[in-house]
């Protein structure tokens, strides 16, 4: 019964997630959390570890939580289920890719979803900060440390870009993070 949950959540997610990871963080959360497989700030540390180790957040997630839920098989299981959906869509997009790279409703369709998907990943940029800093929506707990290591990311980020041509390298950004938050919450 697990392997079929862990194959139907995570090929929800597959099939619903247009725009990468980011914007299939949203997706994820819910599967977990109503499935009771992780807690919200479970979730948001396995996020943060995903998003510093190779591949995708989303297959390294569905491995993740498949291996915690129902082990090899399982990682297994939600792998293919989140992959499955991307890997039918390139190769649908391979064979009609001539005809519909000219068709300009495809295009349209396009264009539409950009906004959306920065929306997405906007909205989801904002919860998790909120959350880091301030708590729960329902349970505020503000977080001093947490708040200065956001400003102080933002402020490398963006100030990266005055004086470097194309601004800093977000693996340097994470390892950086990394390092402070270690030193912050491991250390202190």
């Amino acid at each position: 019964m697990i392997y079929l949950k862990l194959f139907i959540s995570f090929l929800k997610v597959g099939l619903f997630s247009f725009g990468g990871a980011y914007s299939a963080i949203p997706l994820i959360r819910d599967e977990v959390i109503s499935n009771g497989w992780l807690t919200d700030e479970m979730l948001t540390n396995i996020i943060a570890i995903s998003e510093s180790t190779p591949g995708p957040i989303m297959v390294n997630l569905a491995t993740y939580i498949g291996s915690t839920q129902a082990g090899f098989l399982g990682s297994l299981i939600a792998t293919f289920a989140v992959i499955l959906p991307a890997f039918l869509i390139i190769l649908l997009i391979m064979v009609l890719l001539k005809k519909l790279i000219k068709n300009k409703v495809f295009q349209a369709v396009l264009d539409g979803l950009k906004p959306c998907i920065i929306g997405i990943i906007f909205a989801i940029g904002i919860y998790f900060v909120y959350q880091n800093c301030f708590g729960k929506i329902d349970s505020f707990s503000f977080s001093l440390p947490s708040l200065l290591i956001t400003i102080g990311l933002a402020i490398i980020y963006f100030g990266s870009k005055k004086f470097m041509k194309k601004g800093i390298s977000p693996i340097l950004l994470i390892a950086i993070s990394a390092v402070v938050g270690i030193i912050v919450f491991g250390i202190i």
